[in-house]
Protein backbone atom coordinates (compact mmCIF):
# COMPACT_ATOMS: atom_id res chain seq x y z
CA UNK A 1 0.00 0.00 0.00
CA UNK A 2 1.35 3.61 -1.02
CA UNK A 3 1.17 7.16 0.16
CA UNK A 4 1.51 9.76 -1.95
CA UNK A 5 2.60 13.27 -1.09
CA UNK A 6 1.86 16.18 -3.52
CA UNK A 7 3.26 19.15 -1.73
CA UNK A 8 2.11 22.87 -3.50
CA UNK A 9 2.84 26.19 -2.56
CA UNK A 10 0.33 25.72 0.03
CA UNK A 11 -1.74 22.83 0.13
CA UNK A 12 -0.75 19.32 0.55
CA UNK A 13 -2.10 16.45 -1.20
CA UNK A 14 -2.24 12.66 0.40
CA UNK A 15 -3.13 9.91 -1.59
CA UNK A 16 -3.62 6.09 -0.12
CA UNK A 17 -3.19 3.53 -3.40
CA UNK A 18 -3.58 0.01 -3.19
CA UNK A 19 -1.95 -1.25 -5.95
CA UNK A 20 -3.71 0.86 -8.99
CA UNK A 21 -6.51 1.79 -7.18
CA UNK A 22 -7.18 4.86 -5.54
CA UNK A 23 -8.34 4.53 -1.06
CA UNK A 24 -8.35 7.45 -0.14
CA UNK A 25 -7.20 11.25 -0.91
CA UNK A 26 -7.20 14.64 1.29
CA UNK A 27 -6.22 18.04 0.60
CA UNK A 28 -5.49 20.85 3.44
CA UNK A 29 -2.78 23.31 4.49
CA UNK A 30 1.13 22.43 4.65
CA UNK A 31 0.73 23.56 8.24
CA UNK A 32 -1.35 20.80 9.17
CA UNK A 33 0.89 18.18 8.00
CA UNK A 34 1.63 16.34 10.99
CA UNK A 35 -1.61 16.08 12.18
CA UNK A 36 -2.96 14.81 8.40
CA UNK A 37 -0.19 12.08 8.60
CA UNK A 38 -0.98 10.60 11.71
CA UNK A 39 -4.19 10.04 11.26
CA UNK A 40 -3.87 9.11 7.59
CA UNK A 41 -0.96 6.47 9.37
CA UNK A 42 -3.49 5.40 11.80
CA UNK A 43 -5.99 4.89 9.31
CA UNK A 44 -3.99 3.12 7.13
CA UNK A 45 -1.35 0.92 8.92
CA UNK A 46 -0.75 -1.39 6.34
CA UNK A 47 1.23 1.43 4.21
CA UNK A 48 4.67 0.57 3.37
CA UNK A 49 6.15 3.24 0.90
CA UNK A 50 5.78 6.99 -0.36
CA UNK A 51 6.72 9.14 -2.42
CA UNK A 52 7.01 12.95 -1.65
CA UNK A 53 6.56 15.54 -4.95
CA UNK A 54 7.36 19.12 -3.98
CA UNK A 55 6.68 22.24 -5.68
CA UNK A 56 6.45 23.97 -2.69
CA UNK A 57 8.15 24.03 1.18
CA UNK A 58 8.46 20.55 3.17
CA UNK A 59 11.02 21.08 6.20
CA UNK A 60 13.15 18.39 6.79
CA UNK A 61 11.73 17.37 9.79
CA UNK A 62 8.28 16.36 7.90
CA UNK A 63 10.36 14.16 5.33
CA UNK A 64 12.01 12.23 8.64
CA UNK A 65 8.29 11.97 10.05
CA UNK A 66 7.71 9.89 7.07
CA UNK A 67 10.48 8.39 6.56
CA UNK A 68 10.78 6.30 10.45
CA UNK A 69 7.85 4.76 9.08
CA UNK A 70 7.97 4.31 5.36
CA UNK A 71 10.61 3.52 2.41
CA UNK A 72 10.16 7.19 1.41
CA UNK A 73 11.22 8.27 -2.15
CA UNK A 74 11.63 12.08 -3.75
CA UNK A 75 10.77 12.86 -6.72
CA UNK A 76 13.68 14.43 -8.77
CA UNK A 77 14.74 14.64 -12.33
CA UNK A 78 17.43 11.62 -11.27
CA UNK A 79 14.83 8.87 -10.73
CA UNK A 80 13.84 6.71 -13.54
CA UNK A 81 11.15 7.33 -15.94
CA UNK A 82 9.29 5.11 -19.03
CA UNK A 83 10.31 7.51 -21.11
CA UNK A 84 13.25 10.10 -23.23
CA UNK A 85 12.98 13.03 -21.93
CA UNK A 86 14.03 15.13 -24.61
CA UNK A 87 13.27 18.54 -23.19
CA UNK A 88 16.41 21.21 -23.85
CA UNK A 89 16.94 21.73 -19.84
CA UNK A 90 15.67 18.24 -18.57
CA UNK A 91 16.34 19.15 -14.87
CA UNK A 92 14.28 22.61 -14.82
CA UNK A 93 10.95 19.98 -15.52
CA UNK A 94 8.28 20.60 -13.11
CA UNK A 95 7.63 17.66 -10.51
CA UNK A 96 3.98 17.62 -11.27
CA UNK A 97 4.67 17.69 -15.25
CA UNK A 98 7.17 14.62 -15.16
CA UNK A 99 4.22 12.47 -13.08
CA UNK A 100 1.68 13.68 -15.59
CA UNK A 101 3.68 12.05 -18.48
CA UNK A 102 4.56 8.82 -16.30
CA UNK A 103 0.49 8.63 -15.75
CA UNK A 104 0.19 8.93 -19.65
CA UNK A 105 2.86 6.33 -20.49
CA UNK A 106 1.32 3.76 -18.09
CA UNK A 107 -2.49 4.14 -19.30
CA UNK A 108 -1.56 5.36 -22.75
CA UNK A 109 1.10 3.15 -24.26
CA UNK A 110 2.52 3.93 -27.71
CA UNK A 111 0.17 7.04 -28.05
CA UNK A 112 0.74 10.32 -29.38
CA UNK A 113 -0.66 12.30 -26.19
CA UNK A 114 -1.12 15.96 -25.22
CA UNK A 115 -1.80 16.40 -21.33
CA UNK A 116 -3.69 19.69 -19.84
CA UNK A 117 -3.02 20.45 -16.74
CA UNK A 118 -5.63 23.27 -15.42
CA UNK A 119 -4.83 24.78 -12.27
CA UNK A 120 -3.12 27.49 -11.58
CA UNK A 121 -1.03 27.36 -14.52
CA UNK A 122 -2.03 25.80 -17.30
CA UNK A 123 0.96 23.31 -18.79
CA UNK A 124 0.87 21.17 -21.97
CA UNK A 125 2.92 17.86 -22.47
CA UNK A 126 3.39 16.21 -25.39
CA UNK A 127 4.58 12.75 -25.43
CA UNK A 128 5.05 11.22 -28.37
CA UNK A 129 4.02 7.30 -29.62
CA UNK A 130 7.92 6.82 -29.31
CA UNK A 131 8.20 7.15 -25.68
CA UNK A 132 9.92 10.63 -26.28
CA UNK A 133 8.76 13.60 -24.41
CA UNK A 134 9.39 16.77 -26.65
CA UNK A 135 8.30 19.69 -24.41
CA UNK A 136 5.30 22.07 -23.84
CA UNK A 137 3.68 25.07 -22.56
CA UNK A 138 2.88 26.87 -19.76
CA UNK A 139 0.30 29.76 -19.64
CA UNK A 140 -2.08 31.41 -16.96
CA UNK A 141 -4.73 29.18 -15.15
CA UNK A 142 -8.29 30.89 -14.51
CA UNK A 143 -7.79 31.92 -10.95
CA UNK A 144 -4.15 34.29 -12.64
CA UNK A 145 -5.94 36.01 -14.80
CA UNK A 146 -8.54 36.80 -12.75
CA UNK A 147 -5.87 38.31 -10.07
CA UNK A 148 -3.85 39.75 -12.90
CA UNK A 149 -6.58 41.69 -13.94
CA UNK A 150 -7.37 43.05 -10.53
CA UNK A 151 -3.81 43.48 -9.49
CA UNK A 152 -2.22 44.91 -12.63
CA UNK A 153 -5.11 47.78 -13.20
CA UNK A 154 -6.57 50.43 -11.48
CA UNK A 155 -10.51 49.29 -11.23
CA UNK A 156 -11.08 45.94 -12.39
CA UNK A 157 -12.50 44.12 -9.61
CA UNK A 158 -11.01 40.38 -8.68
CA UNK A 159 -14.17 38.50 -9.07
CA UNK A 160 -15.23 34.34 -8.23
CA UNK A 161 -14.75 31.92 -10.95
CA UNK A 162 -18.21 31.60 -12.98
CA UNK A 163 -19.00 30.60 -16.16
CA UNK A 164 -20.63 33.49 -18.25
CA UNK A 165 -24.08 33.33 -19.33
CA UNK A 166 -23.13 35.13 -23.10
CA UNK A 167 -20.00 35.89 -25.03
CA UNK A 168 -20.77 39.64 -25.02
CA UNK A 169 -20.66 41.21 -21.53
CA UNK A 170 -23.00 43.65 -20.70
CA UNK A 171 -21.01 45.38 -17.41
CA UNK A 172 -17.91 44.86 -16.68
CA UNK A 173 -18.11 42.13 -13.92
CA UNK A 174 -19.49 39.62 -17.37
CA UNK A 175 -17.08 41.02 -19.63
CA UNK A 176 -14.38 40.26 -17.32
CA UNK A 177 -16.10 36.42 -17.12
CA UNK A 178 -16.31 35.98 -20.79
CA UNK A 179 -12.53 37.40 -21.52
CA UNK A 180 -10.78 34.66 -18.49
CA UNK A 181 -13.61 31.95 -18.94
CA UNK A 182 -13.85 32.30 -22.70
CA UNK A 183 -10.27 33.41 -23.59
CA UNK A 184 -9.03 30.17 -21.49
CA UNK A 185 -11.33 27.58 -23.56
CA UNK A 186 -10.76 29.04 -27.00
CA UNK A 187 -7.45 29.01 -25.90
CA UNK A 188 -6.91 25.63 -25.01
CA UNK A 189 -9.27 24.26 -28.08
CA UNK A 190 -6.96 26.19 -30.38
CA UNK A 191 -3.93 24.20 -28.94
CA UNK A 192 -5.35 21.12 -29.06
CA UNK A 193 -6.74 21.53 -32.42
CA UNK A 194 -2.67 22.96 -33.70
CA UNK A 195 -1.34 19.37 -32.39
CA UNK A 196 -4.22 17.04 -33.80
CA UNK A 197 -3.21 18.93 -37.16
CA UNK A 198 0.06 17.80 -36.68
CA UNK A 199 -0.96 14.58 -34.95
CA UNK A 200 -4.25 13.33 -36.40
CA UNK A 201 -4.33 10.12 -34.07
CA UNK A 202 -3.64 12.66 -30.76
CA UNK A 203 -5.02 11.15 -27.38
CA UNK A 204 -5.99 14.42 -24.70
CA UNK A 205 -5.88 14.05 -20.98
CA UNK A 206 -7.58 16.94 -19.23
CA UNK A 207 -6.92 17.25 -15.45
CA UNK A 208 -6.03 19.77 -12.59
CA UNK A 209 -8.54 21.72 -10.38
CA UNK A 210 -10.44 23.04 -13.00
CA UNK A 211 -10.88 19.89 -14.77
CA UNK A 212 -14.54 19.72 -13.72
CA UNK A 213 -15.28 23.37 -14.56
CA UNK A 214 -13.59 23.23 -18.24
CA UNK A 215 -14.08 19.55 -19.41
CA UNK A 216 -17.89 19.84 -20.90
CA UNK A 217 -16.94 23.28 -22.40
CA UNK A 218 -14.20 22.26 -24.81
CA UNK A 219 -15.30 21.19 -28.42
CA UNK A 220 -12.65 18.55 -28.81
CA UNK A 221 -12.41 15.15 -27.93
CA UNK A 222 -10.92 14.69 -24.35
CA UNK A 223 -10.23 11.97 -21.36
CA UNK A 224 -10.72 14.31 -18.15
CA UNK A 225 -9.22 12.54 -15.40
CA UNK A 226 -8.66 14.92 -11.97
CA UNK A 227 -6.64 12.34 -10.37
CA UNK A 228 -4.12 11.66 -13.31
CA UNK A 229 -1.12 13.14 -11.85
CA UNK A 230 -1.78 11.60 -8.19
CA UNK A 231 -1.75 8.07 -10.75
CA UNK A 232 1.69 8.92 -12.08
CA UNK A 233 3.05 9.60 -9.14
CA UNK A 234 1.99 6.25 -7.72
CA UNK A 235 3.38 4.50 -11.01
CA UNK A 236 6.78 6.19 -10.33
CA UNK A 237 6.89 5.00 -7.17
CA UNK A 238 6.27 1.48 -8.16
CA UNK A 239 8.82 1.64 -10.75
CA UNK A 240 11.27 3.10 -8.97
CA UNK A 241 10.96 0.29 -6.14
CA UNK A 242 11.36 -2.69 -8.63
Amino acid sequence: MNLIVDVGNTYVKFAVFNFKKILYKTSFELKEFKKEYKLIKANYPELKKAIVASVGYLSKEEVEMLSNDLKVIELSSNLNFPFQNLYETPKTLGVDRIALVCASVNQFPNKNVLIIDAGTCITYDFISKDNDYLGGAISPGLRLRYKALNNLTANLPLLETKMPDQMIGGSTKSSIHSGVVFGTIKEIDGVIGDYIYQYPDLTVILTGGDTNFLSNQLKNSIFANSNFLLEGLNYILEYNSK
